[in-house]
């Protein structure tokens, strides 16, 4: 596959099929992933593949204190978004958003509906391996660049393999229990997850 080809076809996955990825094939996209920039080849970040028993242990984890009306561990290390989000960005989240529930059947009433497919992202849409990206605390705006074209780097690799990706930056919401489960070093903070695997290309939300 070209590189103009993998980025075209690179989209955010939120629905894979339960087809396992070898092991061997992750570590060659982390592998591969690693020749991405580094200013000052710092490379500050460390990389969680989980799957199999792991990766449904952690989503149980997760799973059991959405279940008790909990939605996230507390507020996050660092900001998602701006405190307030401006013009034209504003309006751009929201379309997306509304696009991404019309292709499910939910409206923007339908609170219920949308909260659902939202802890989906805390099951990795079904994906068979979970990633998490973990960044020194000490490092700044460069070096968490430098870990975005890591990540685009992994994402474009997977296209190589056949595979999809959704990169998962809602996990930061659950960053005390990552980091329980993981036992992350305290230097050490959790930027995202990311979801890998093959794409259920007949599920609407694909399309």
């Amino acid at each position: 596959m070209r590189v103009c080809e993998a980025i075209e076809t690179r989209t955010t996955c939120r629905a894979f099929l339960d087809t396992p990825v070898s092991e061997a094939t992750v570590k060659a996209i982390l592998k591969g992933a690693s020749r991405a920039p580094s200013g000052g080849n710092l490379q500050p970040w460390r990389v969680w593949a989980l799957a199999g028993d792991d990766l449904a242990a952690l989503e149980s984890r997760v799973k059991t204190k959405i279940a008790s009306s909990q939605i996230a561990d507390g507020p996050t290390e660092y900001l998602i978004y701006p405190p307030v989000l401006a013009e034209p960005y504003l309006s751009r989240k929201f379309t997306v958003g509304e696009a991404m529930y019309a292709a499910i059947g939910v409206t923007h009433a339908d609170m219920a509906g949308q909260m659902v497919q939202f802890t989906r992202n805390f099951e990795f849409f079904g994906a068979p391996v979970g990633l998490f990206f973990a960044i020194d605390r000490s490092m700044q705006q460069g070096q968490w660049a430098d870990l975005g074209m890591f990540m685009q780097s992994v994402m474009l690799l997977a296209r190589e393999h056949g595979l999809h990706s959704a990169p998962l930056e809602s996990w930061a919401l659950w960053h005390a229990t990552v980091r329980d489960f993981l036992d992350l070093p305290a230097e050490l903070m959790l930027f995202c997850g990311m979801a890998l695997g093959w794409m259920d290309a007949d599920a609407p939300i694909n399309l």
